[in-house]
């Protein structure tokens, strides 16, 4: 391909920052590039604990472990999403509740939530799609009333908010990847965060396979042992490294991935009108990270024909996620309820390439001879 649908986008410090990881004798994780990352996200976006993680998963899978969820409990996940967001909690035995995108975002649509909540439910999980903020408000009013917990899935949202509160700092905990998709990232990695402190201590715990090793580092108890569950969560120093050469050029990568997600949208706006498609809503509560630049077709047909002619100009366009709901793994254990958005999502949107050296008027003039 010409245009691929991602290239990752590499500062120059990446490999000098990995070297000197290698050069101080300490590989394994929790060093100082992990530490320089955590103070940057505690400090920067005011997040209480952050915690590196190998991956969003991982993350999201120490967030349900921390949430105490139990075979037989509910969870309340929107069906548009990467299964990460529902098998995290499918893993500790809980029963799935799918939730409807709205009609004019993908997010969960809040309006639709408090007829999903029984007396099982014990957390919801609002994803941050395209980098751009659920309506948080009245999702933390529902679990004060039904005393739910909420966690974030911010995948996509770093660098991005709701009425000025960064996302991941508004739900009890939420996770971030830095997978090279993203706007930032790591290869792989993740990031678990942590709002409300009585987590916080279990949460290192956890990370450390189930020891309390950080404690132990830290000169707080004489000896390390196993205390509790968890798995190998922390990601290497490597990873941590890497990462940290990104950080260091955040505001650059994010001020050139919004000139693109601009020149989209003044570029293809005639085009879109005329043609029926529907650009990507940003509500007045959020701000727009630059994540993904999407469109909406007014069929499926539209869309593979699209997507196939911009492959054969030598671009990569992509759909994105098919509903959880009707998937072959849970298809059989859904309530079988009519999810249409989350559906008509699934069957129109197709999501253009974005990336910091892509070359975006080539793509928008193949689209526009469409």
């Amino acid at each position: 391909m010409q245009i691929p649908f991602n290239k990752p986008y590499l500062t120059g410090k990446e490999t000098h920052y990995i070297e000197s990881a290698v050069k101080a004798w300490q590989l394994s994780g929790n060093g100082m590039f992990t530490q320089k990352c955590h103070a940057f996200f505690e400090q920067h976006y005011g997040f209480k604990k952050v915690l590196l993680t190998t991956s969003c998963t991982d993350a999201l899978e120490m967030c349900a472990i921390l949430a105490n969820i139990q075979p037989g409990d509910e969870v309340i996940v929107p069906s548009y999403t990467f299964v990460s967001t529902a098998i995290a909690f499918v893993r500790q035995g809980a029963t799935i509740v799918f939730a409807d995108s709205e009609s004019n975002t993908p997010n969960i649509d809040v309006s639709k939530l408090e007829a999903l909540i029984t007396p099982k439910t014990k957390a919801i999980v609002p994803v941050h799609y395209a980098g751009v903020a659920c309506d948080m408000d009245p999702i933390m009013a529902l679990a004060d009333k039904y005393n739910l917990i909420v966690i974030e899935d911010a995948a996509q949202a770093i660098d991005s908010c709701y009425k000025g509160k960064p996302l991941g700092s508004i739900g009890h905990m939420a996770a971030f990847s830095f997978h090279e998709t993203k706007n930032i990232i790591s290869g792989e990695g993740g990031m678990l965060v942590i709002n409300d402190e009585k987590y916080t201590n279990r949460a290192e715990i956890i990370w450390e396979k189930g020891a309390n090793r950080a404690a132990f580092f830290r000169g707080e108890v004489a000896k390390y042992t196993w205390v509790d569950t968890g798995s190998s969560f922390l990601p290497s120093e490597i990873i941590a490294a890497f990462l940290w050469a990104q950080i260091e050029n955040l505001n650059k990568i994010q001020e050139k991935r919004l000139t693109l997600w601009q020149s989209y949208y003044a570029g293809l706006k005639d085009w879109a009108e005329a043609n029926g498609v529907h650009f990507p809503l940003v509500p007045d509560y959020a701000t727009n990270n630059a994540h993904m630049f999407y469109l909406i077709c007014n069929s499926e047909a539209q869309r593979s024909q699209l997507i196939n002619h911009l492959k054969g100009n030598g671009i990569l366009a992509i759909f994105h996620y098919q509903s959880l709901h009707s998937s072959p793994y849970y298809f059989e254990r859904h309530d079988a309820r009519e999810l249409p958005n989350s559906d008509s999502y699934s069957n129109k949107l197709v999501r253009l390439p974005m990336y910091y050296e892509l070359d975006v008027e080539k793509v928008i003039a193949k689209i526009k001879q469409f």
